[in-house]
């Protein structure tokens, strides 16, 4: 099949995509692909729905309040990113949301926001966080979306860890997570960013306590919990990554 030319925007829907599949439209998705982009019928663009890849969408109908659109082509197969979870402590609006977007572009598989001894922030609306996470997707050319769970207790997410999986926590008086990791080895992780307060004496000796933890450090200067996620991130994907 001939591809047709397609535009460069890039949807997301929850509906199953395959060949000849008819994805109806929400009022929000039609406003957006009709009024905002200004799409018309026979107009084609990406399809995503974080299960199966990529695909051609052609409009069929177009409307103020809907739509219709049509499968016609895959375009590329689902990429899945490394079994990286990103585990951080919420802090302001929009400094969570840079978190939840960075870890959505840089290859996390789940982000989990935690709650420590410090963490000093307004409620976590997490349907707002996934259209975050889905927004980044859409944006960055990836085919896979996150989930972003429910707020956790630090000491039950710790209580009901898989030992298989390694834990990598950021600890600024430490040096050298090139090397920690390396020893570790690859398999599933984790990586745990604290609260603007850091950890708790109590939290830091738990952590150092368990067989799965590895403590490491970001460098000589105290970053910020958005900086040091993605200078986290940063580290573990060039260590053991997909980069």
């Amino acid at each position: 099949m001939v591809r047709l030319m397609a535009s460069k925007v890039r949807l997301y829907v929850d509906q199953p995509l395959g060949e000849g599949q008819m994805v109806p439209l929400s009022r929000e998705q039609a406003h957006y692909l009709f009024g905002v982009m200004r799409l018309q019928a026979g107009a084609v663009l990406s399809l995503i729905n974080g299960r199966d890849g990529e695909w051609d969408g052609e409009v069929i109908e177009a409307g103020k309040r809907g739509g219709v659109l049509a499968c016609r082509a895959q375009t590329r197969t689902l990429q899945l990113p490394p079994d990286l979870w990103l585990l951080f402590a919420p802090i302001k609006k929009a400094r969570t949301d840079f978190i939840v977007e960075k870890a959505t572009e840089m290859g996390a598989a789940r982000i989990v926001p935690v709650v420590t001894d410090f963490t000093n922030s307004e409620r976590v609306r997490v349907d707002r966080l996934q259209a975050h996470a889905v927004e980044a997707a859409e944006q960055c050319g990836g085919t896979f979306v996150p989930e972003v769970a429910e707020p956790l207790k630090l000491e039950r997410v710790l209580a009901d860890w898989p030992e298989e999986r390694h834990l990598m926590f950021c600890d600024e008086a430490l040096v050298g997570a090139g090397q920690v990791l390396g020893a570790a080895g690859k398999g599933p992780w984790a990586i745990l960013i604290g609260p603007e307060g850091g950890f708790s004496d109590a939290e830091r000796v738990k952590l150092r306590g368990l067989p799965f933890a590895h403590a490491v450090s970001l460098g000589p200067r105290i970053l910020r919990t958005d900086t040091a996620a993605v200078a986290a991130m940063t580290i573990w994907q060039q260590a053991l990554g997909d980069w």
